[in-house]
């Protein structure tokens, strides 16, 4: 049934007009019916059907390619099917991902935020200012349901790479206001991570739990996950703070007891030895499941480049509107934009249609956020790959937001950590979403397409450039072929090739079709129907 339903959802996209009013005029011209009725009425005859054929394909193409659509990819190929026995199974994934969760931060929580200002060195941010980073910070807090910012500061530092991160002064002053201001229950440090020394330092002077942007991250993205590749990746990145956690306890155990190992029976392990152990043999464990999920992402990614559908990848700064834009572009009501930091987390695939009726898929990524670490984007590499595959890419900013050029230099920077290729970098659109925030907005910067997801203003040019762009990617060409009406040509162009004008031949039986083709499609045309 569902099937069923994302097809009837896409009939009006997959009725394609036979011919144009001109054509169909051409055919119904007085001089042409005086030929002789009954012979015009055969070649209709024919045309309906064709059209009825073309239809049918067009149905038949649109359920083959149904595992594009959705919240997840699915497939209607026997190939995954055959090696559904290599995935890990849910109930694995379910014990990993609740097996071992980092401690102190589950649960409801009331934060104070804190800013370290870097005056100077190379950890001090150039590109913004520390109130926009405090009302970053104070987005992650708020995206969690059950969390609280009670109350936050933005202190000046020139000692960032100390355990207390603040001079004397300046900590000692801190924890007097944290100390005195009621019901805090975490401390959250706006830096990329705290060493496992500084974590409990600053725990033990302030008596609450301290988290980091890598550890309130990585909580987002667990209280999101919903798929098994998300729930695995999560489940790698904690492995760090796991690690982290096991060490800071050892070494307040060791500092109880004045120093020594402890053994555990006969094993000639420590229990700190034994506790890694475990965790590498987790990591492992989890590498692999994930290695199985990438084949068979490699395997869909086949699927699709099979089917000659150009992929278009839609990336951009955290909550910039990408998922509106896709659906703005593919009119998927499926899709249900929320206003919040990382709200995507999986890559979802959709499918549209540009000016000239071809089909592409939009690909939906997970969002980029500055100073995120690198162990956390290497976690989620099997799913930001996909990007590497694509025929093209989107970049899209919120152009309303005060750090829109900020958050640009960290996309792009991601992007170079990822190693995409240059011919996706070169071909790169960059959108300037949520102009309808801005007034009479006018883009200063070359080569971009200002737009409204949410208005769907400046799509039609946006679909025109994508169009464009897929063409010269892809190595489409656009060619007038003239068929036999007798044949299955016309039926087989439809099914394997973008047809965008049918100029129908009554007396010959034949017909000139403008389609959009790939080379190696229309390779196989020719020795289909020409011999060649």
């Amino acid at each position: 049934m569902t099937t069923l339903r994302r097809i009837y959802s896409r009939l009006p996209l997959l009725q394609r007009p036979f011919c144009t009013q001109r054509v169909c005029r051409h055919l119904l011209t007085p001089h042409r019916a005086a030929a002789g009725n009954s012979f015009h009425q055969h070649w209709l005859r024919v045309a309906s059907t064709l059209q009825s054929r073309a239809f049918a394909l067009s149905v038949h193409s649109c359920k083959s390619s149904d595992e594009f659509r959705g919240g997840q990819q699915h497939s209607g190929s026997t190939a995954e099917d055959d090696e559904g026995e290599d995935f890990i199974q849910d109930s694995e994934v379910e014990e990993l991902f609740h097996q071992q969760v980092p401690t102190g931060i589950e649960g409801q929580h009331r934060v104070f935020i804190v800013h370290p200002d870097v005056k100077w060195g190379s950890r001090k941010q150039y590109l913004t200012t520390a109130e926009l980073m405090m009302a970053e910070a104070v987005g992650l807090v708020n995206t969690l349901d059950n969390w609280r910012v009670v109350d936050k500061l933005i202190l000046s530092t020139k000692t960032p790479e100390k355990k207390r991160i603040f001079g004397k002064g300046n900590f000692q002053s801190l924890t007097e206001r944290i100390r005195q201001t009621p019901g805090i229950t975490a401390v959250f440090v706006n830096v990329e991570r705290l060493s496992p020394l500084s974590e409990r330092e600053l725990e033990e002077a302030w008596a609450v739990k301290v988290f980091d942007r890598y550890s309130v991250v990585l909580h987002i993205f667990r209280c999101n996950a919903r798929t098994k590749e998300a729930k695995l990746q999560i489940s790698l990145a904690e492995i760090p703070l796991l690690r982290l956690s096991r060490l800071k306890n050892e070494i307040a155990n060791l500092d109880q007891q004045g120093g020594g190992s402890r053994y555990i029976g006969g094993s000639g392990e420590t229990l700190m030895e034994v506790q890694q152990r475990l965790l590498k043999e987790r990591e492992m464990k989890i590498r692999s499941a994930l290695e199985k999920l990438r084949k068979k992402r490699h395997l869909l990614r086949s699927q699709r480049k099979h089917k000659e559908f150009p992929v278009v990848s839609v990336l951009g700064y955290t909550n910039c509107g990408k998922t509106t834009l896709i659906k703005a572009l593919t009119g998927d009501i499926g899709l249900q934009p929320r206003n919040q930091l990382f709200a995507t987390l999986d890559v979802t695939v959709h499918a549209g249609q540009l000016p000239s009726r071809m089909t592409v898929l939009y690909v939906d990524t997970i969002g980029f956020l500055s100073q995120l670490p690198h162990q956390l984007i290497d976690s989620f590499s099997a799913t930001l790959e996909d990007i590497k595959y694509s025929d093209l890419l989107i970049h899209v900013r919120d152009i309303s937001h005060p750090e829109t050029v900020n958050q640009k230099v960290n996309v792009l920077n991601v992007l170079k950590n990822l190693q995409i290729p240059d011919r996706l970098m070169n071909s790169m659109i960059e959108v300037h979403n949520k102009m309808d925030l801005v007034d009479n907005y006018q883009s200063a910067e070359p080569n971009t397409l200002p737009i409204s997801a949410l208005e769907e203003r400046g799509l039609d040019e946006l679909k025109k450039v994508v169009e464009e762009e897929i063409v010269n990617s892809t190595g489409k060409h656009i060619l007038n072929l003239k068929v036999d009406l007798s044949t299955p040509q016309l039926s087989w162009l439809y099914k394997e090739a973008t047809v965008q004008d049918v100029d129908v031949n009554a007396d010959e039986g034949s017909a000139v079709v403008k389609v959009i083709i790939s080379t190696a499609a229309y390779g196989r045309y020719k020795k289909l129907f020409t011999g060649r």
